[in-house]
């Protein structure tokens, strides 16, 4: 007999602690062996998600509690991997919200759950760290309603049940507690109500086959896997289907496949199956040409569903072949052909990706949801080795019929900064300085203050550093695209010009020692450096030529020693957030899987002052 099956999403904000309650889940259901080695926040297995403690793609995993098979996906909290929640979605029937207890609902929070109440799924809300110093569960859960409320939550969505937990000590509760004790002793509440309240999904194993392939993974073994939720039918391995990528009406097209093996999820581990049936997350092989968002269904009976829709990107990079003098000495793929199939190997799993070929030859145009998104696809291809350069990312426009012609309109953000009182006359004045408008301000009566903006894209690029130094690094900020507005003027760019090498050769420490009170070094003494490259920031607005190559004119006169110990100033860590961030539109970030540099496009001066006349005519 099939167990009964519930499919629930888990959505959260950044850094809530939803990866860790999956952890609870997956060890208090069984999944483990007393006496198996663990990893902490096991569903976070890509390297990047380890490192920044952030995830980014979603993951399926299963547990069984009291003989019900409950499939989870954890989702990304992040805006800029939209395209992985709302695909993650479509495959369950049910979601838990995560809101930290201090914190409460983040504007991330409200992206994935305008998602999910959009789709009819009905909430449960799960209050997380309430054994912290300073939980506010009433605040959390009226806050909660209100932003339901405010999304357009029906009434049987409003009327949600909560429960309060916390996943580090790995215990849930029905009702609140006396503060610094445990409320419960496990995880079973969550489970009943996950039982209770999510409903089983409702199909006909009899009936046609209809299964919409929400994600991809591949193996080197079997190819392509496409991982969906099975809506109507059964399916079993050898079945001959038609695979369809929408209705023929819509222009859809149709082949046919075969399918090689299924698979369901057991805890972490994918395990074989004779059959799966109505309501099983499986995943499915032998299908070449499988793509996200088409259905698999019965070539006698075919039931197409309608393509998976994602948002559009807001942001566009220029990925470019390398062109510095010390192109291709640390890379691996340098050619562009090698970075365009890398490309294109993204677009097959990265469905809120966008590639198009510029008019340059070896310039591509990356589209993305946001900075994060594109910087993580630019972490993972220097990791496999690959070695190119990148433009300052530009927000896509979007030209609208107006009441005068055509108008342009911009994307704006939704901002909410969390900072300490004595910090915010700061923010507020860097916001407004990038045409942000205020919508909110809360203060928490601990000295702390959260204000909410809308702003144009184009204001947050380059902001998070500038905001990290306003607040001392106490500040938290977060942002979600929030539509198109008409464009909102020019915004001020970079204060600060740079220091250029005017030569190639490598750092000297006597050279350096010289150019200290000029500005924020990015290099160090022994630092490959070419003629045209970015060594640091000017201390002034405008753009400045060094020398820091030069070395020390050696004599046959002894002279003190006091010469000697020259006292440079530590440089500035170049990340590939930062370097992004910190261009202007005639520089382009170099990355190796070694190295970040910083250049100018045009690396001979006479070119560059040639392009700036260009560029302002009369």
């Amino acid at each position: 007999m099939i167990p009964p099956i519930r499919n629930i999403a888990i959505i959260a904000h950044v850094d809530h602690g939803k990866t860790t309650l999956v952890d609870q889940l997956l060890r208090q259901s069984g999944t483990f062996r007393d006496n198996q080695q663990v990893a902490e926040r096991v569903m976070d297995s890509n390297d990047i998600e380890r490192e920044r403690g952030i995830t980014i793609l979603a993951k399926n995993c299963a547990v069984k509690w009291q003989g019900t098979h409950i499939n989870i996906v954890d989702t990304p909290g992040h805006a800029d991997f939209g395209g992985e929640v709302e695909r993650a979605l479509s495959m369950v029937d049910g979601v838990v919200l995560l809101i930290d207890a201090q914190e409460g609902p983040m504007p991330q929070t409200r992206f994935v759950t305008k998602k999910a109440l959009a789709l009819g799924l009905k909430p449960i809300v799960v209050v997380n760290k309430v054994d912290k110093p300073g939980s506010r569960c009433d605040y959390v859960i009226n806050a909660a309603f209100e932003l339901f409320d405010k999304l357009g939550a029906s009434e049987a969505q409003l009327d949600f049940p909560v429960v309060y937990a916390s996943g580090l000590n790995g215990w849930a509760a029905l009702k609140e507690g006396a503060p610094g004790e445990a409320w419960g002793s496990d995880m079973a509440p969550l489970f009943e109500t996950i039982l209770a309240h999510v409903p089983a999904h409702e199909g006909d194993p009899e009936a046609p086959l209809q299964l919409q392939i929400s994600s991809l993974d591949y193996s080197t073994y079997v190819g392509r896997i496409g991982v969906g939720r099975i809506n109507s039918g059964t399916l079993r391995p050898a079945m001959e289907v038609l695979v369809m990528d929408g209705p023929e009406s819509e222009g859809g097209r149709s082949w046919r496949g075969r399918i090689n093996q299924v698979l369901k999820f057991d805890g972490l581990e994918r395990v074989v199956a004779d059959a799966a049936g109505p309501g099983d997350i499986v995943l499915v092989n032998g299908i070449e040409d499988i793509g996200i968002g088409v259905t698999i269904t019965d070539p006698l009976a075919p039931q197409p569903l309608p393509m998976l829709k994602v948002d559009e990107p807001t942001l566009t990079m220029n990925f470019c072949v390398n062109t510095s003098p010390l192109a291709g000495r640390e890379g691996k793929f340098v050619t562009s052909r090698q970075i365009w199939d890398r490309l294109q190997k993204e677009l097959q799993s990265n469905v809120a990706l966008r590639v198009k070929e510029s008019g340059e030859d070896g310039v591509f145009e990356v589209s993305g949801r946001g900075e994060l998104h594109l910087t993580i696809l630019l972490e993972n291809m220097r990791r496999e080795g690959y070695e190119l350069a990148v433009s300052k990312p530009r927000v896509v426009f979007h030209e609208v019929d107006g009441p005068a012609g055509k108008e342009r309109h911009e994307p704006i953000e939704l901002v909410t900064v969390d900072v300490e009182d004595q910090h915010q006359g700061g923010v507020m004045q860097a916001l407004g300085e990038r045409k942000g408008e205020l919508v909110n301000m809360e203060t928490d009566g601990r000295g702390r203050v959260r204000l909410e903006y809308r702003i144009p894209a184009r204001g947050l690029i380059g902001f998070s550093n500038e905001f990290m130094n306003l607040t001392r690094g106490t500040g938290l900020i977060s942002n979600i695209f929030d539509g198109y507005e008409a464009y909102k003027g020019e915004i001020e760019g970079r204060k600060n010009g740079v220091l250029i090498s005017m030569d190639d050769g490598e750092i000297v420490t006597y050279a350096l020692g010289k150019l200290d009170d000029r500005g924020r070094m990015f290099v160090k003494p022994g630092d490959p450096v070419y003629e045209g490259m970015i060594v640091g920031i000017h201390s002034r607005d405008n753009d400045l030529v060094v020398n820091a190559v030069r070395t020390k004119q050696l004599t046959n006169f002894r002279v003190s020693g006091k010469e000697d110990a020259i006292k440079i100033t530590p440089p500035i860590e170049l990340t590939l957030e930062y370097a992004v961030e910190f261009i202007d539109d005639d520089e382009l970030v170099e990355i190796t899987p070694k190295s970040i540099r910083l250049r100018k496009r045009f690396l001979k001066e006479h070119e560059r002052k040639r392009a700036s006349r260009e560029a302002t005519p009369g």
